[in-house]
């Protein structure tokens, strides 16, 4: 809980000698979050309480999200302090390695892992998910789609064959999608440049960097870990002492049992026994020691509703049971100091 973690917070600054910022986007899976401009202004409440800063360190744990929010929050940072660092206490991917890369140093544990920063693209439009609710859409890679086009290039002798294979994925994926793609393609490599240039000077390492962390790495889902991170991509980790390990690894257990990290959602073990039961489900923070805790929270009950006489509802088969999701509130909550 927060009040627990503050004075680890405080510890923690100590060590530093700096400020911390704490942004975590929950993975526990069925309740995922992802990192969205919507963070802003909560960031903005936080840095303004800790006001200019020698140094700020952002404690941060995530999967990734929206490319131009992780540009705008390392940008935003870097105007309230004139050194700015990232601690990554376990996974740091995708939208969070864009972040870490805008940093002047990455302090990284033992079991932190960074990974490729090729996006994917989500919108309306994406291919749909057969058996999934209408707004759920399959994300479209990037990288994948590059990849196929260099795939079609390298096996089609015909112009006309290369020409149908085209036609055939502008068919499973909306042209306005593979668009996005492009622009996104080109964008995020230039954003990574831009970032990375606080870090690294030379102008070589920064495009083995890019050309690794967009392409090479042939799959989203690759990890970095902090040997590769510093003795082959050249970045600038540092390793934590036992002291500041156990430190941050402290912070990390106590907000993975908060949001229950490691326990995917099952609303069967929500109910139990019980016909309903009330929920309450913290999927992401935003703390400071002098800011308080904001924290993004589903709440709602779930029901168990049976097909006998009287509680059937359309398109139930008798005998059978369902569980409905009576979502009452979505949105961030703030606990203050």
């Amino acid at each position: 809980m927060f009040r627990d973690r503050l004075p680890l917070y405080q510890q923690l600054e100590t060590s530093r000698n700096s400020k911390v910022l704490v942004y975590v986007t929950g993975d526990r899976r069925g309740l995922e979050t992802i990192i969205h401009p919507e963070v802003l202004d909560f960031f903005v409440g936080h840095l303004d309480l800790i006001q200019d800063a020698p140094k700020i360190s952002l404690y941060l744990y995530t999967r990734g999200g929206d490319t131009l929010a992780c540009w705008s929050i390392v940008n935003l940072i870097r105007q309230f302090c004139n050194e700015f660092e990232v601690i990554v206490p376990f996974n740091c991917h995708s939208g969070g390695t864009l972040i870490s890369l805008g940093a002047d140093k990455i302090v990284m544990t033992k079991q932190a892992t960074l990974g490729p920063i090729d996006p994917s693209i989500n919108t309306p439009l994406n291919p749909e998910i057969p058996g999934a609710p209408a707004q759920v859409r399959y994300p479209v890679s990037v990288e994948e789609i590059n990849a196929f086009t260099e795939f079609v290039r390298k096996v089609s002798n015909q112009p006309k064959q290369t020409n149908e294979m085209l036609s055939l994925l502008s068919q499973k994926i909306h042209p306005l999608v593979l668009g996005k793609a492009f622009r996104t393609r080109s964008q995020i490599r230039m954003l990574a440049k831009k970032l990375l240039s606080k870090q690294i000077k030379n102008q070589q390492r920064v495009n083995k960097i890019l050309e690794f962390l967009c392409n090479e790495s042939g799959s989203h889902d690759y990890t970095i870990n902090r040997r590769e991170a510093r003795d082959e991509l050249k970045l600038n980790i540092e390793k934590p002492d036992d002291t500041l390990y156990l430190l941050i690894k402290s912070i990390y257990d106590d907000i993975a049992s908060e949001l229950q990290l490691s326990i995917p959602f099952d609303p069967n073990i929500v109910l139990g026994q019980n016909n309903n039961a009330p929920y309450t489900f913290k999927r992401g923070l935003i703390e400071s020691v002098t800011g308080g805790s904001h924290h993004f929270a589903s709440e709602g009950s779930l029901a168990k509703i049976s097909s006998i006489p009287g509680g059937m509802m359309p398109g139930m088969v008798p005998g059978s049971m369902m569980i409905t999701d009576n979502r009452t509130f979505e949105g961030w909550r703030h606990e203050p100091v």
